[in-house]
């Protein structure tokens, strides 16, 4: 796994993000759409991926999720999957990654991580630390230390 400085990467990422923004608000225009994930978070290390939040009502997330799959994506498999929350991943060159959620759920969770990192430059450091820590690692032990990092960032007052 190869990671990126901010520098290599975010520039291109913010301008992919308001690409698929427009995108999307053309298909849910009552949706929230919203960078999330390391690509959002000033001087943040990245794998170069982009991360979009997409809150809708809970009654309209299956809905959400098939209309957006329009715009070249497809559900994600061997990843959480709930009533509240859908994954998809895009079928195209770019690496894309849309977080369909429930508004007012727990897996709003991907906008307080954000939050609190954008709040703390030491935890942005300490996140950049465990990412490079990593290269050389498989994907699933990389989730496994990412998971626990998120988890002890969300558990913080």
């Amino acid at each position: 796994m190869k990671f990126y400085s901010a520098e290599q990467y975010q520039a291109s990422s913010e301008e992919l993000f308001l690409r698929y923004e427009r995108e999307i608000q053309k298909l849910l225009p009552n949706a929230r759409v919203e960078h999330v994930g390391a690509s959002s978070i000033p001087s943040a290390v990245s794998k170069g991926d982009l991360d979009i939040f997409v809150g809708v009502d809970a009654h309209e997330l299956e809905n959400a999720a098939q209309l957006l799959m329009v715009l070249g994506f497809q559900e994600k498999v061997d990843t959480l999957r709930t009533s509240e929350l859908c994954m998809l991943e895009s079928t195209s060159v770019d690496d894309v990654a849309l977080q369909i959620v429930a508004n007012g759920s727990e897996f709003e969770c991907f906008l307080v991580f954000r939050d609190k990192l954008r709040a703390n430059v030491s935890l942005v450091q300490k996140y950049d630390d465990l990412k490079m820590s990593c290269e050389g690692l498989s994907q699933e032990e990389y989730r496994r230390k990412k998971s626990a990092f998120v988890e002890h960032v969300l558990a913080l007052v």
